[in-house]
């Protein structure tokens, strides 16, 4: 497909970031301050590594941050940025856990742009991604830190609501954010739950 050069592609090759993907989360962050100095960051589907990069700089040298991606891949710390651990894994893998909590046990932050191999047959699609977005909660409830946040891309649909309502379960505030920098004819938008409701 060919890639369109829109006024969000030209800006991440201008801040020097791998996709234009980062300005969905830079987005958020500015309204909703998910991520803060000194925070750990989990990044689910981090490839190729725009969230984590930015996750990095919004946490400083005293943040961390692990991303997981079925790719292989690895973007170098920009200058004053958290340490970013990257690992080549599969989140639907048990063993993917293990490797991530070797690194940090419990992270403030949760995040995830992961998206599935598309069939452009959109309900299949629809509940591939809705298969996914599940996984990164039932990730969250196991490594979110109490009062963590959590930010997750998934494609609408008719069991969309049911997802968001799990979310609420779990966290104090939920929101569902579509960013200006998705494309509106896209049908991705992003659960936001911030103030992980830990078991006790």
């Amino acid at each position: 497909m060919r890639k369109v050069q829109d006024y969000y592609f030209k800006k991440a090759k201008r801040d020097k970031y791998p996709a234009r993907s980062v300005y969905k989360l830079e987005q958020t962050q500015k309204k909703y301050r998910l991520l803060k100095r000194g925070d750990s960051v989990l990044d689910l589907g981090c490839q190729p590594g725009s969230w984590s990069l930015f996750a990095g700089e919004v946490v400083g040298p005293k943040g961390l941050v692990v991303g997981i991606d079925l790719q292989e891949g690895e973007m170098p710390a920009r200058s004053g940025s958290a340490r970013i651990h990257y690992l080549c894994g599969d989140i639907t893998d048990p063993d993917s856990l293990k490797s991530i909590t070797e690194i940090m046990a419990r992270f403030r932050v949760v995040l995830s742009d992961i998206a599935p191999s598309t069939t452009g047959n959109k309900w299949v699609d629809q509940q591939r991604s809705l298969g996914l977005a599940r996984r990164v909660l039932e990730i969250a409830g196991l490594l979110l830190l109490p009062s963590g946040n959590f930010y997750c891309k998934v494609f609408e649909g008719e069991d969309f609501p049911d997802f968001v309502q799990e979310v609420r379960k779990k966290f104090q505030t939920v929101k569902v954010v579509k960013p200006d920098s998705s494309r509106s004819e896209s049908r991705e938008v992003f659960v936001l739950g911030m103030g992980f409701l830990a078991e006790m």
